[in-house]
C-alpha cells in the first residue's frame, strides 16, 4: 500500500537530505511512530521519526555524525538532526523497575520492530523512498474507527506509562480505547512511574480538544484512584457536561489549567493538592493560589469580590456564560477593583504594616456594597 501525502515545506526538505544521506546503504529507512499516524489524520506535524534498517550501529554512527546528528539517546540507537529524530531498529525487554528499566537489541524484522509500539495507530511504517506503507497491526483501520488498541499484551504491561498515554491520546485525538484493551489497562500497575512522569502526560491531555475523553478513561481506567486517590463515580456525567458545554468560552492563556480546576472543584478535592501529589512546576502552584469557585448563577457581586484579588481575565471561573460580558462592563476583565480606594488613602489615615492590607480591602468591599444596592 502506497500512502500519498505532502509534507510541509520545511519537513519536505529535511526528508529529501535524509534521502540524499542514506541512499548509498539502504532503501528501507521508514517513518514511524506518531507523525505517520498524523499524516493518515491530516494532522500538523511536529517532529518526525525515522527507522533506519540495514546499517550496523557502528557505521550508522559514523554516518549522523558525518550527517551532524546528535546522538540524544546512544544506549538506544538515537540521533537527533533539525526536527527529526534518526534510531536504528531495536526490540526491547523489561530489564527492572520503572518506566526506563529496558534492555535494548537491534532488530532487522520490520513486523518485529514495530510490535513495540503501544497502539496500533503508532506502528505503521512509511517508507521515505518509495511511499510505500507497511501496517503490520491494523492501523489504518483502527484510525477509521476510532479507537486506540494495544498490539502486544506483554510488552504493553512492561511499560506501565503507556495506561496514561491512552488516556491523553483519546483526549487529544477523539479515539476510544478498544474494550479487551481498556480490560488490560485497568489492571496494570502505576506505582513504578515518577510524579514528573505522569504530569507530562496529563499535560498533554490538559491542551486537548476532548476533555471529556481524556475524564472518561481517568474513570475507566482507575486514574483517579490510582494518581489522586479519589472517585468520580456520580459526578462523571455532571463534569462530562460542563466540559462539553463550556470548552469554547476558554481563555487561551489559561487553557492548561482549566480541567483540573472544573474536575476538582465538582470532586470537592484540593486542586493544589493534585499539583503537589505530582510534584508539578511552580506556575501551577502560583494559578490555584486563588481560585474560587461558585456553584450556581454568578452575580455581579460575587464577581467583584473575586476581582479584589485577580482580574477576571486570570480567573479560570470565567469561561461560565456571561462572567466576560459582565466583567468587562464592570470594568475588572483586565484589572482589579479598587472603588477608587488607594493605598496612599489608607496610609494617611494612620493605619501601618499588615493593618494597611485589610483596611484596603475592608473599604474596597464597603465600595462593592454600595455599587450592587
Amino acid at each position: 500500500m502506497k500512502l500519498n501525502c505532502v509534507f510541509p515545506a520545511h519537513f519536505d526538505q529535511q526528508i529529501q537530505n535524509a534521502i540524499a544521506f542514506l541512499k548509498p546503504y539502504t532503501k528501507r529507512a521508514y517513518l514511524v511512530g506518531g507523525s505517520v499516524r498524523d499524516l493518515c489524520l491530516d494532522e500538523p506535524l511536529h517532529d518526525l521519526d525515522i527507522e533506519v534498517y540495514d546499517i550496523a550501529p557502528e557505521a550508522f554512527d559514523r554516518l549522523m555524525t558525518r550527517m551532524g546528528a546528535v546522538g540524544v539517546g546512544k544506549s538506544f540507537f538515537v540521533y537527533k538532526l533539525g526536527n527529526i529524530d534518526f534510531s536504528l531498529p531495536r526490540v526491547e525487554h523489561k530489564s527492572g523497575v520503572g518506566h526506563t528499566a529496558f534492555e535494548v537489541a537491534i532488530c532487522q524484522d520490520e513486523k518485529e520492530a514495530s510490535r513495540r509500539r503501544d497502539f496500533s495507530v503508532n506502528a505503521m511504517m512509511l517508507n521515505i523512498f518509495s511511499g510505500q506503507l507497511l501496517d503490520f497491526w491494523g492501523g489504518k483501520e483502527a484510525i477509521a474507527h476510532k479507537t486506540l488498541s494495544i498490539i502486544d499484551e506483554k510488552s504493553f504491561r512492561e511499560d506501565s506509562l503507556r495506561v496514561l498515554r491512552a488516556m491523553q491520546f483519546s483526549a487529544r485525538l477523539g479515539f476510544k480505547v478498544e474494550p479487551q484493551s481498556a480490560e488490560v489497562m485497568r489492571n496494570i500497575d502505576l506505582s513504578d512511574l515518577s510524579r514528573p512522569r505522569i504530569l507530562w502526560e496529563f499535560e498533554k491531555l490538559f491542551r486537548a480538544s476532548f476533555l471529556h475523553y481524556g475524564l472518561f478513561y481517568m474513570y475507566e481506567l482507575r486514574l483517579f484512584e490510582k494518581c489522586f486517590t479519589c472517585k468520580v463515580e456520580n459526578h462523571f456525567f455532571e463534569i462530562a457536561r460542563e466540559l462539553l458545554r463550556y470548552k469554547q468560552n476558554f481563555e487561551e492563556a489559561l487553557r492548561p489549567y482549566y480541567f483540573v480546576y472544573i474536575v476538582a472543584n465538582r470532586l470537592k478535592q484540593d486542586s493544589l493538592q493534585w499539583f503537589r501529589m505530582l510534584d508539578a512546576p511552580n506556575h501551577y502552584l502560583q494559578t490555584f493560589k486563588y481560585q474560587p469557585f461558585f456553584e450556581g448563577e454568578i452575580s455581579d457581586e460575587m464577581l467583584l469580590h473575586v476581582s479584589l484579588e485577580l482580574p477576571l481575565k486570570l480567573w479560570l471561573g470565567n469561561y461560565r456564560n456571561g462572567v466576560k460580558e459582565k466583567a468587562c462592563k464592570l470594568g475588572i476583565w483586565n484589572e482589579i477593583f479598587t472603588g477608587d480606594v488607594s493605598v496612599q488613602e489608607v496610609i494617611r489615615d494612620g493605619f501601618e504594616k499588615e493593618a494597611i492590607r485589610h483596611e484596603l480591602k475592608r473599604r474596597r468591599i464597603e465600595k462593592i456594597k454600595q455599587v450592587c444596592k
